[in-house]
Order: structure tokens, then sequence, then C-alpha cells
């Protein structure tokens, strides 16, 4: 009985801890990118843009239009990705974070140049067996002990201002081998992204990606940020312009497509900020 008791005392006792730890968030948006390319155009547009180095990660603050951002380098992959957002919101405490980058194109309608926003975004290369034995995709919260959904849901109000900015943000289309540029329009629609630790160039992986999660996109960073922003409740948006159709020319594609592709993203991006 007494055991018991100490128990369930040491049990409240933890969860008032976590209560009164809730987080506090801070007037400014947290803008992310995984590597350079993705994020030079955002640094280049701040207003009196500041360095700021928290264990070693170099943060970038400053002014778009009339909102306060913070601006930060992820590095490549999931284990990056996460580790720098979780020093953005400890350290800036944000209001709510945008990614910015580039994706393979799991959508068969859709090309280098065009956008996904991500409506909602998963781990494709995350599986576990459950008590019951039974696999899931399911991350588990290391806050609450309790699974995470399959997709981590954008915040809807972040989701319904890229829609209506979208409409008024001129993409850049895609260069031909002739020298010109592509007159298709720059498609830009909403979907699901998913995020693994591996650059596909796989034309039947990109298929199966599509088959088992109804994929539009897929890259290396956006569902550890999105779970990370989930589980302490920051509201948080993915958006991805392609650089390629993750098949056998991806490599190919990336090398040609990936400049014009990140700025479209951080176009896009730069608008719903200062939208906000």
């Amino acid at each position: 009985m007494k055991k018991l008791l100490i128990t369930s005392f040491l049990f409240i006792t933890i969860s008032q801890a976590l209560t009164a730890q809730t987080y506090k968030s801070r007037p400014i948006t947290g803008l992310l990118g995984a590597f350079g390319a993705e994020v030079t155009l955002v640094r280049q547009s701040l207003k009196k843009p500041k360095t700021v180095l928290v264990d070693g990660v170099k943060f970038t603050t400053g002014m778009l239009g009339k909102q306060r951002v913070v601006v930060a380098e992820t590095g490549i992959g999931k284990v990056n990705a996460a580790m720098t957002t979780a020093l953005l919101l400890e350290h800036f405490h944000p209001e709510r974070v945008l990614f910015t980058g580039i994706a393979g194109g799991t959508n068969p309608e859709l090309q280098p140049g065009d956008i996904v926003i991500g409506q909602r975004t998963a781990h494709h290369d995350y599986v576990s067996i459950t008590d019951k034995s039974q696999p899931t995709r399911q991350t588990r919260n290391a806050l609450s002990y309790e699974f995470n959904p399959m997709y981590f849901p954008a915040d809807s109000n972040l989701l319904s201002l890229a829609q209506r900015t979208a409409k008024t943000v001129t993409l850049e289309g895609i260069p031909l081998a002739s020298g010109g540029v592509s007159d298709r329009p720059v498609q830009v629609i909403t979907g699901t992204i998913v995020t693994g630790d591996a650059f596909i160039a796989s034309a039947e992986k990109g298929k199966t990606l599509r088959a088992d999660f109804q994929a539009d996109a897929t890259e290396m960073e956006g569902a550890a940020v999105a779970q990370v922003c989930y589980q302490i409740n920051v509201p948080h948006l993915i958006i991805r312009s392609l650089s390629d159709r993750a098949d056998a020319e991806a490599h190919i594609a990336y090398d040609k497509f990936y400049p014009v592709a990140a700025r479209n993203s951080a176009k896009l991006v730069l608008a719903i900020v200062r939208a906000l």
C-alpha cells in the first residue's frame, strides 16, 4: 500500500511538473530549411539581420515586413532537423514554424518546380510492432507516452493562409534544354509529404510511397520538424517545391532544377509570412 501511494504521488508530481512547463510562445516566427540554397533567399530578405549562435547552430533574426522572424539551416536528415527545431523552440519560443525546401515528386501529375503545401506529413521509414504484435507506423510521444498520429496535420490557419497566398505569388517556370523557360504554369497543390533518411531515386519506391501514403512528395526533414512541433503544440507548416521526380533520373534532375525549386518554395514562404 505504501509503495502504491508513493508511486501515485510521483506520477502526480511528474504530471504537474509537465503541465507547469507548458510551451509559452513569443511574437516571432521560425523559418527553417535543410541546406544553404533553401534558406539563402529567406536570409537575404531580412531587414536588420542579427546572428545568434545556439550550441553552435547559426540562427538569424530579423524583420520580414511587420513580422519578426528567426531563420536557421537545419542540415540534411531527420536527426539534424529535429535537433535544430528543438533548439529553435527552446531558445526563441516562436509562435509558429514554417519549413521551406525541395523534394522529390511522387505524384505523377507534378513536375519539377511545382509546389506541395503539406496538409499532412508522415515518416515513411518508421515502423514498429505494438504490444498486440501488429505493425504500426505511428511514432510515440516522448512527453505523454501515447502514440502520435501517423500523419502530422499542418496548422489549419497556416494552411488556409498558404493556399490563399499561393494564388498571388509569381513563381519561376522550369528552364528548358534549349535555354528558354517552360510556359507550363507552375502547379501549387495541397497534399501529403513523406519523410525518410534516404534520397529516393527509384521509380518503384516512388510508386510504393504513393500507394502506401498517398504521397505527393518525399524528402528528408519535414516529418521530424512536424513531430517536434506537434508534441509541443506549436503550429507548423511544411512547404516543398519539387526538384525531381524521385526516379532513376533524380540525381540528374536534382542538380539541374534544385535552384529554381528552392527559390519557388522560399518565395511562397516569404509571402506567407508577410501576409500574417
